[in-house]
């Protein structure tokens, strides 16, 4: 009866109307929101094992939605590590998508990524939320989200990863980057299938990218620009 509660109150918070193009900016939840909504027994039906993140939640015309993000501290001898004052070291992440229908939640998504251990030492992960944002971009009535994360190697973001993900209209498109402290080492993979995403939404991307390079998070390869108005698959600093 609690659960059958807490999504009738998620339902009238997340009534939001709509515009002329039907855009709606995500609502992030509270604390109690999350938990009386994401019990004991929700977690273990969906295998919600990391601790939560953060929750969005909004609604579009094919209805309610909750995204879910949880992240998983990093434990070495006992102790989480810390890669500053601010921060602890998070080794996985984990997001759902949920579809709130009546009394209940389907799980339409899941997105799941990890540290790598390799030549670069990997050793953090977590959602870039700075650049979350949740909106109609091609005017369809349906929400795009696109989720960015990236990971800390040894030089921090120099040498880490960053993915852009991509969800229209329930499918999923991505760009794949590796920084470098060296031109050399730095590349971007792009998925076939983003090219033919709707003009809006690619331009979305693009500001996300040249946001993450503004902000110093990342340094795509010279030109890349050119490249994806080329709609090439990959590019680096060859």
């Amino acid at each position: 009866m609690k659960q059958i509660v807490s999504l009738i109150l998620f339902l009238s918070l997340s009534n939001f109307g709509f515009s002329q193009n039907t855009t709606l900016v995500e609502n992030q939840m509270s604390v109690q929101e999350i938990d009386s909504i994401f019990t004991l027994t929700i977690k273990s039906k969906f295998d919600i094992t990391y601790p939560i993140y953060r929750a969005y939640k909004y609604k579009d015309e094919a209805g309610s939605h909750i995204i879910l993000m949880t992240e998983r501290v990093y434990l070495k001898a006992g102790e989480p590590v810390a890669v500053d004052d601010t921060k602890i070291d998070l080794d996985s992440i984990k997001a759902f998508h949920f579809l709130v229908q009546g009394d209940s939640l389907s799980l339409t998504w899941t997105l799941k990524d990890f540290i790598i251990k390799n030549d670069n030492d990997e050793h953090s992960i977590y959602f870039w939320t700075k650049y979350f944002k949740i909106e109609d971009y091609d005017g369809d009535g349906l929400m795009d989200p696109i989720m960015v994360y990236g990971s800390l190697g040894m030089n921090g973001h120099g040498d880490g990863r960053i993915k852009i993900l991509v969800y229209h209209k329930g499918k999923k498109r991505a760009i794949r980057h590796q920084n470098g402290v060296l031109d050399y080492e730095r590349n971007t993979k792009v998925d076939a299938q983003f090219y033919n995403l709707p003009k809006t939404i690619q331009e979305r991307v693009i500001v996300i990218m040249e946001g993450i390079t503004k902000n110093r998070h990342g340094i795509f390869p010279n030109g890349w620009q050119d490249a994806m108005k080329n709609k090439e698959l990959k590019f680096d600093e060859n």
